[in-house]
């Protein structure tokens, strides 16, 4: 072999090599992160047909929640076994994909729930499911969870086009006796029950008892381009809603959430912020009900759990401390107990927007020393020792003329509670711009 002829054998060799190579790479790229015929990836995900969430832009936030209240009478021992709750929940946030939380805080066995779904209802109210939304929801890839007593489970996320201001419906099904059943009971929003298991029934035909409590389930998280962060109304039986309409969504946090998405649409420069409601009625600051886990747990316990555990949580709105001033509380313990709310609030980066109490002049518990622990907690309030902003419900809500009463219009007939029209003045008393900036590092 000649010189001339080697070095082209080599030069052949080597260009050969190097195809070789490219060919490898490039065929290592394509294969990465493609689903082979058991529709897994290298990373063990489910092939594109299926609903479970890939990786995507976006920011999680709370689309709905509510708070655990306690066990629902009647469950302590079959629980709901044998029949589909189909909680009916409606959203303050758009979403690509969705999540939920189940709750089993108050159940004194393990919950076995073995199907749930989440579906964009076809109407509001309505039991049946929009067309072509109906989603099996899973937990760590399995259709079937078991939640211990005191615990609760966080779904997969789920692709879902979820709108803002729709309702959704959120189904499970425990076919074994696992009570009592963990409930937050003035829903103040119809839902529906079905005999046997009917988790993904689009047509809600089965569904033919109502019922006014939401049961297992207490958050749906939505990943969101038009959100990025979470505002979380923190209360008692006024932010619960306890007087507004039924299946009506007028309770002022509703009506919050429908203002700052008009100014967003307006253009107005305002945060893009979802806003859910954790309020519980007749919650206290300081004191909880009986029993382990206690029921209605007072604002301070319950604090980290319904407002740093909700997702991008940037701005909580306080307006707790009527039930203690009922209940006999002195005005320095109530103010104490909301200067540590606001210090858990800043710990996790949370800013505190509070409010005054309003008055309940005519309520039967009413007298003039309450009345007078009341103005001792709003001058707290209004002196901005308190919170990082002040929103006066008080002097929004009250008869100028009697100023120791709702005015009436206000008022929901029980002299404690707003009506409709007061709720929603409640919602536009709150400055936008509070919403924004960082928080302090002292009061």
């Amino acid at each position: 072999m000649t010189k001339r002829h080697g070095y082209a054998l080599l030069s052949a060799i080597v260009t050969l090599i190097v195809v070789l190579s490219v060919c490898i790479y490039v065929g290592a790229s394509a294969g990465d992160g493609t689903t082979g015929d058991d529709g897994k990836n290298s990373a063990g995900g489910r092939s594109s047909h299926s609903s479970a969430a890939p990786a995507s832009t976006g920011t999680w936030v709370g689309a709905w929640s509510a708070a655990p209240v306690g066990g629902e009478p009647g469950t302590e021992t079959t629980g709901m076994a044998g029949r589909t709750v189909r909680n009916v929940v409606h959203t303050s946030a758009a979403g690509t994909s969705a999540r939920i939380t189940l709750s089993n805080l108050y159940g004194q066995s393990p919950l076995t729930v073995t199907h749930a779904s989440i579906a964009v209802a076809a109407g509001d109210n309505s039991s049946a499911a929009a067309t072509g939304t109906m989603r099996r929801l899973t937990f760590g890839g399995a259709t079937s969870v078991t939640v211990p007593a005191g615990q609760q489970a966080l779904s997969d996320a789920v692709r879902l086009q979820v709108p803002q201001g729709a309702d959704m419906l959120v189904t499970v099904y425990a076919p074994t006796e696992s009570g009592p059943v963990t409930y937050h009971p003035y829903a103040r929003q119809l839902s529906y029950l079905a005999p046997g298991d009917r988790t993904e029934d689009a047509t809600g035909t089965p569904y033919t008892q109502r019922t006014a409590v939401w049961r297992y389930l207490t958050a749906l998280d939505v990943l969101s381009h038009d959100a990025h962060g979470t505002v979380v109304a923190f209360g008692d039986s006024i932010t619960d809603g306890s007087t507004s309409t039924e299946s009506a969504n007028r309770r002022w946090p509703d009506a919050f959430s429908e203002r700052l998405r008009s100014a967003v649409a307006a253009g107005q420069d305002v945060p893009r912020y979802s806003v859910v409601n954790e309020g519980i009625s007749g919650n206290q600051i300081l004191t909880s009900q009986a029993g382990r886990p206690a029921e209605n747990q007072n604002g301070l316990a319950r604090f980290t759990r319904d407002v740093v555990g909700r997702p991008n949580v940037k701005v909580v709105v306080v307006d707790l401390g009527v039930n203690d001033v009922l209940h006999g509380a002195a005005a320095d313990r109530v103010l104490t107990g909301l200067r540590t709310l606001v210090r858990q609030a800043h710990a996790h980066g949370i800013k505190v927007i509070g409010a005054t109490l309003m008055p309940f002049g005519g309520y039967p518990r009413y007298s003039a020393a309450r009345d007078a622990v009341r103005q001792k907690v709003n001058a707290g309030i209004r002196s901005g020792t308190v919170y990082d902003a002040v929103v006066d419900f008080d002097k929004a809500l009250r008869d100028p003329y009697a100023p120791r009463r709702f005015a009436s219009e206000y008022d929901s007939g029980d002299h404690l509670h707003p009506s409709d029209r007061g709720y929603r003045k409640m919602a536009h008393t709150i400055d936008l711009s509070d919403l924004e900036g960082a928080v302090p590092a002292e009061l």
